[in-house]
């Protein structure tokens, strides 16, 4: 397995400082309050305002997702377009060992734990159905290129040589630290193929990598992925039905944006870019 020292970052991961970057996601609840308590117990998130029916959470000054009360919605379909994950990047791969060390100590259930190259992630599941990331980026000048394409496997985590990270520096986890940021959003569609096509035409992302005909990743300034869909588990899906939980928006911050925009891509999935 491929090895890193802890990087100490004072400033905010690379992930947010290109031209264009995730900055919030909204989700749609049953259960507002209990799925926000949800958020800062075990992302560590805090709450950081609350607007009509919707609680807002973030870490440090940064809001990350806001959840909005959603009573008469049914449950998310895993088989439908939609949230596969909203992936929350920590500043550093100490942090992910700091937030990994707890989750083992409280017993957490864990979806899956992976080595990406690029990245080291874990995996959970929310209690209404999202899919989330818990992740660290590797040192930006260790990614390895193909041409323009990014090096990603998927691999199982080393997750001894991750908590070896604790052996230095032994504080403990206390809540998502300040530049916790969401580094990329991953969707369900129909057809990646599709979905990338419309990714570059309406937002004017790269490809970074595809998995077969089924997954692509895209981003802005060579970052290895701000947003990624699939189809793994909803081949040919239509329209996304808004009256079930789960995915609200995605927000993207356009450092090259005159003006706020709102876009739905061919799924119902709503991005919503606004100027940075």
């Amino acid at each position: 397995m491929l090895q890193q020292t802890e990087t100490e970052m004072s400033d905010v991961p690379f992930a947010v400082t290109t031209p264009i970057r995730v900055a919030k996601v909204g989700l749609k609840a049953k259960d507002a309050e209990g799925l926000a308590a949800y958020y800062q117990d075990i992302v560590g998130l805090r709450e950081m305002a609350r607007r009509g029916s919707a609680i807002i959470l973030g870490a440090g000054d940064r809001e990350l997702i806001e959840i909005e009360q959603f009573s008469a919605a049914r449950p998310d379909d895993p088989r439908s377009a939609g949230l596969y994950h909203t992936a929350f990047l920590l500043p550093s791969r100490g942090d992910l060992a700091r937030w990994s060390r707890q989750a083992i100590d409280r017993h957490l259930p864990i979806a899956g734990a992976s080595d990406h190259r690029v990245s080291e992630a874990i995996y959970l599941t929310d209690p209404e159905g999202n899919g989330i990331e818990i992740y660290a980026d590797r040192p930006r000048d260790s990614w390895q290129w193909e041409g323009s394409k990014v090096a990603m496997t998927t691999e199982q985590l080393d997750v001894g040589g991750l908590l070896r990270e604790l052996e230095q520096d032994k504080r403990m986890w206390d809540g998502a630290p300040v530049n916790t940021v969401i580094g990329h959003v991953h969707l369900r569609v129909g057809d990646a193929a599709e979905a990338e096509s419309w990714w570059h035409r309406e937002v004017g992302f790269d490809t970074m990598q595809t998995y077969g005909d089924k997954a692509v990743f895209l981003s802005s300034g060579g970052y290895h992925h701000h947003i990624a869909a699939n189809s793994w588990q909803s081949p040919r899906a239509g329209k996304r039905d808004r009256d079930r939980t789960g995915l609200a928006w995605v927000e993207l911050e356009d450092t090259g944006a005159k003006k706020s925009r709102s876009l739905e891509d061919p799924w119902g999935n709503v991005v919503n870019i606004v100027a940075a």
